[in-house]
């Protein structure tokens, strides 16, 4: 992918690798209208990433994770909705699991801690973790430390996925250390290694992860020991002092302006954070020519408003959104497909001007017929000067009810830009089944829109979600807000409310 050093200086990229901090001369400086990041705002915090990597599908990911653990010399931090150690980091080429391998890690280095945080009910949801509850090698070590986060209003869940590093490197992203999250980028669907520790088969799935260093590093390792402070109660957790690990991959940027944005929601007596949501809603605010979005669920009310808006106006920025087509279990297919289906439909009567595209992932299945590929990814692209890839979902409880967990990229180079580029290109060549230099070649000449077009002509592609766009309803399901709920939905507060109103009716 592209660096912002021109791309003879193979000297300095070769330092960036070993994470000594290279001597830049940056090229010209980007000239954007307006930032989007503003800590306070839409930002928990912000820090310079001084290596950036973006892991795009689980193999790119697991096999980098395999690679940073191996290097960690006082403390791993994982943080997630769910966690199997009996997963295979690098399938096909090593049959050791996750959690063989920290055992190794542990036993080789006395000085080593590993704090592994989870969902309290992720291993039920998931059903593939279920040992966890039990007394296992893993969870048994003096210097494994696995904990259950219970600490959440009614029907909340705790969604982030992160790893840190020594507080030298950080990962952050979609997905979660547990079963059915690896794929490749070509995710056929015959592909013999994608199977869960069980040996079952799964469908196609697409994910991203984001591995960040320096200070960016730093302040996901925060986020993780913050999560941990509140979900044990343990006050006292040390931080040493970042350990110098080199960077495992050749990054993607250097220097980078990143942020951290977090939904927490509010606990009685306590207020909660929502930056993750604001960051959405300003990103699309502020787009210029082109918004590119990969989201599992696309039901979020709020969201819908903000993209209908600039749908609206006569210049607005093109719109892709690629979003998964199935939904899981009676509960999710009621409320997150039916509510997809009313947004989509409320969206198209917007698109005065046709600048919308909503569509789902497909490759070829042995028999010639259509095999979708479930989209796990949760990423935002904009003007290809911002990117944000993290946990939140485009739904309801992803914007106040879940903990969520994001990271923002913003260019301040065209440098910076041309890699955000390529990232996009590398995502929409991969779900075209085209050549990435096609993309670059084609966008030359043509909008983003445009080039989809061009390039979607063969087994695998995008296929555009059909809704009847003159028929239908376009507000959410009665009762969604018991399912996919914004916020929490204390018995206390409605029961003072129905009080309220008692009291009131007599005067």
């Amino acid at each position: 992918m592209v660096d912002y050093q021109s791309a003879g200086d193979t000297a300095t990229v070769r330092k960036a690798s070993r994470g000594i901090a290279p001597a830049l001369t940056q090229p010209p400086r980007l000239a954007i209208p307006q930032r989007i990041i503003r800590q306070r705002r839409n930002a928990w915090r912000t820090a310079m990433a001084d290596e950036v990597k973006f892991l795009v599908d689980g193999s790119a990911y697991f096999s980098a994770l395999d690679r940073a653990l191996r290097e960690a010399r006082n403390e791993i931090w994982i943080i997630g909705w769910d966690f199997n150690p009996n997963i295979r980091l690098r399938p096909g080429i090593s049959t050791e699991t996750l959690g063989e391998l920290l055992l190794s890690l542990v036993d080789n280095n006395p000085d080593l801690k590993v704090r592994i945080l989870i969902w309290g009910m992720g291993p039920i949801y998931s059903g593939k973790s279920l040992r966890l509850f039990g007394r296992n090698t893993v969870s048994t070590h003096p210097q494994i430390s696995l904990r259950f986060d219970f600490g959440h209003p009614l029907r909340a869940c705790h969604h982030q996925k992160l790893v840190s590093i020594d507080g030298c490197l950080a990962f952050l992203g979609g997905i979660d250390l547990t079963a059915r999250r690896w794929d490749e980028p070509d995710h056929r669907a015959d592909n013999p290694l994608r199977r869960s520790p069980d040996g079952v088969p799964y469908e196609p799935v697409h994910d991203i992860q984001c591995l960040v260093s320096g200070d960016a590093a730093l302040m996901i390792r925060e986020v993780a020991r913050r999560r941990w402070k509140r979900a044990t109660g343990e006050q006292a957790v040390e931080t040493p002092a970042p350990a110098a690990i080199r960077f495992p991959l050749t990054p993607d940027m250097l220097k980078t302006p990143s942020a951290v944005a977090l939904t927490e929601p509010g606990l009685i007596g306590k207020r909660g954070r929502y930056e993750a949501r604001r960051l959405t809603r300003d990103a699309i605010a502020t787009a210029k020519r082109l918004i590119y979005i990969e989201t599992q669920y696309l039901a979020s009310t709020g969201v819908g408003r903000a993209i209908a808006k600039r749908l609206k106006e006569p210049h607005g920025p093109e719109i892709v959104v690629v979003v998964t087509k199935s939904s899981h279990g009676f509960i999710e297919k009621l409320t997150m497909g039916n509510n997809r289906d009313r947004l989509i439909r409320r969206l198209k009567r917007a698109d005065r001007y046709n600048r919308l595209k909503v569509m789902f992932a497909v490759v070829p299945d042995i028999d010639g017929n259509e095999q979708e590929i479930v989209i796990h990814s949760k990423l935002i692209i904009v003007d290809d000067v911002f990117v944000r890839i993290g946990s939140s979902n485009l739904n309801n409880r992803s914007e106040g009810l879940d903990t969520e967990c994001d990271l923002a990229l913003e260019a301040n180079c065209t440098g910076h830009q041309d890699t955000i580029r390529q990232l996009r290109h590398q995502l929409m060549a991969e779900h075209l089944g085209a050549e990435l230099s096609r993309l670059g070649e084609l966008e030359q000449t043509h909008t983003m829109l445009e080039t989809i077009e061009v390039l979607n002509i063969g087994v695998r592609g995008l296929r555009e979600f059909k809704v009847d766009v003159d028929h239908g309803e376009t507000t959410p399901l009665v009762g969604t807000t018991l399912v996919d709920p914004r916020r929490p939905v204390w018995p206390l507060q409605k029961l003072r409310l129905r009080l309220r109103r008692i009291l009131g009716a007599f005067g």
